[in-house]
């Protein structure tokens, strides 16, 4: 089985395990098949991204036990759709994303810049 790669090449890291996320839910934005919602973007979420994603039918906030959904807050980060994420760039509400563990199939549909836009610094504080 090949290794997944990030979007500079590299290994793809992990983007988080608590909570526990990724379509596989294993930690990892990973591609695949079958999932129509790509969640290969790992971004840090925001409370104006979580308000953004709640009014347009996906309610990250709350929590779902039947799911195992803790639910989240600003500062977790969370294999994002990237549907999602580009309607929030073009909202302006966009999160900032993870590249080393954002997964390279992303630039089919997404300019390097405009990651690079959003590249998560590890030291801002989420809003």
């Amino acid at each position: 089985m090949p290794t997944d790669r990030n979007v500079y090449g590299g290994d793809l890291e992990p983007c988080s395990t608590e909570p526990m996320t990724g379509f596989l839910r294993d930690g990892c934005c990973r591609r695949v098949e079958g999932d129509r919602g790509r969640h290969e973007l790992c971004a840090v979420m925001t409370e104006p991204f979580l308000e953004f994603s709640r009014e347009n039918g996906n309610d990250l906030i709350t929590p779902k036990p039947e799911f195992d959904f803790p639910g989240l807050e600003p500062g977790d980060r969370w294999c994002c759709c990237l549907g999602r994420w580009l309607e929030a760039v073009e909202a302006d509400c966009a999160p900032p994303v993870v590249l080393e563990a954002t997964h390279e199939a992303v630039l089919r549909d997404v300019e390097p810049d405009l990651l690079r836009a959003h590249e998560y610094d590890g030291d801002s504080q989420s809003e």
